[in-house]
């Protein structure tokens, strides 16, 4: 045999046994694609792959074949992504509001091979995930101009799902128009009562009179239907394109920081111990004097730094409310154990809603 035969030998040998691993990664892959349909997590994960390359490439000893097995590992994860994204296809992700709305913007943005399904509240929205009828819920729940969305922290309280991850969206609002109109001819802009705010230097500035509408994309409807130059809508410029309008004037906000946190809401919780770094909770606390400070200090002696510390009535008893928590740490190890121990002793009511490794921001 000569020195090609043995090489040739070789390869197919170790190509049989390559076979045998390529099965056992996608099966891997089909398990970690359905933990995420269970869980609400999207397929892309950047922070993991960066991890998991530089991990791996330090195995190789070889400088010289180091960058072909970086690129024969980033191969290796596109496939196993178009496999994880084909598993994924029929994943249902309900949203409130219609095609174009900044609901259904977040929702494709963090579940792009999902279907995204509508639904008029809110709480239609929150209650089908709970109900099966969807595998997870795509819903604000603040503003940086806005604020709070109140009704969300409601269902988060009061309902049953689990948050297993939070995104940013960068709020943009544009003034669309049908054929014809110009920011002179229109008379009339209709939007949701927060866009009509975030612009309302703009649409003072050029006099038009405000139309209150139930979201942004139902605003686009109506003002095409309309067929009119004097009426216009504020929407995001994928609303235009879904309902035929042209975008009059860009980026016509108060604000240039406008934007909306979303966060995903799944009948699972997500149990990823060892990566997890934000959590949010719930807390209801005795009436009694100095009940609250001590259940913010039991937070901080355990090392946890609170983002946010939010209330809201829980409407069963007067003047009574529940407490919400954003905080950077992992609660699911042990310091995480031992607060939520210490919590049990001075709260009347303790629930974890969720946690997730860290925010990210969705590209508009």
């Amino acid at each position: 045999m000569n020195k090609l035969q043995n090489a040739r030998e070789q390869i197919d040998s170790i190509d049989a046994e390559m076979s045998k691993l390529f099965c056992r990664r996608m099966k891997a892959a089909r398990e970690a694609a359905e933990y995420k349909q269970e869980n609400g997590l999207p397929v892309f994960d950047s922070s993991r792959e960066a991890e998991v390359i530089l991990r791996n490439a330090s195995l190789i000893a070889d400088d010289e074949l180091k960058p072909y097995y970086i690129s024969f590992l980033k191969y290796n994860m596109t496939l196993s992504k178009s496999y994880q994204h084909r598993l994924l296809e029929g994943m249902k992700i309900a949203y409130s509001g219609v095609p174009g709305a900044f609901g259904y913007i977040a929702a494709k943005s963090v579940f792009p091979d999902g279907i995204p399904v509508s639904y008029g509240s809110f709480g239609e929205a929150y209650r089908a995930v709970e109900e099966g009828k969807c595998d997870c819920a795509v819903l604000p729940i603040e503003n940086s101009f806005a604020g709070d969305v109140a009704q969300v922290f409601d269902l988060m309280f009061f309902g049953s799902l689990f948050v297993t991850g939070i995104y940013d969206l960068e709020i943009v609002q544009n003034l669309l128009g049908n054929q014809g109109a110009t920011t002179n001819t229109v008379k009339e802009v209709i939007s949701h009562p927060q866009a009509l705010d975030q612009c309302a230097s703009y649409i003072e500035k050029h006099g038009y009179i405000p139309v209150e509408a139930s979201n942004t994309a139902v605003a686009a409807k109506q003002a095409a239907q309309s067929g009119r130059t004097d009426i216009a809508a504020i929407a995001s410029v994928e609303t235009a394109v879904i309902y035929g309008l042209n975008v009059i004037d860009t980026n016509i906000n108060q604000s240039n920081a406008n934007t909306t946190r979303f966060a995903v809401f799944s009948r699972a919780q997500n149990r990823a111990a060892d990566t997890d770094n934000h959590f949010i909770m719930f807390f209801t606390v005795k009436n009694e004097a100095g009940s609250l400070g001590r259940a913010v200090s039991v937070i901080g002696e355990n090392g946890f730094n609170m983002k946010a510390l939010k209330s809201r009535p829980t409407k069963e008893l007067i003047w009574d409310y529940y407490f919400l928590v954003e905080s950077l740490g992992n609660i699911n190890g042990e310091k995480g154990r031992k607060m939520i121990s210490e919590l049990s002793e001075v709260c009347s009511s303790l629930k974890i809603v969720g946690s997730f490794e860290k925010e990210i921001m969705l590209k508009n």
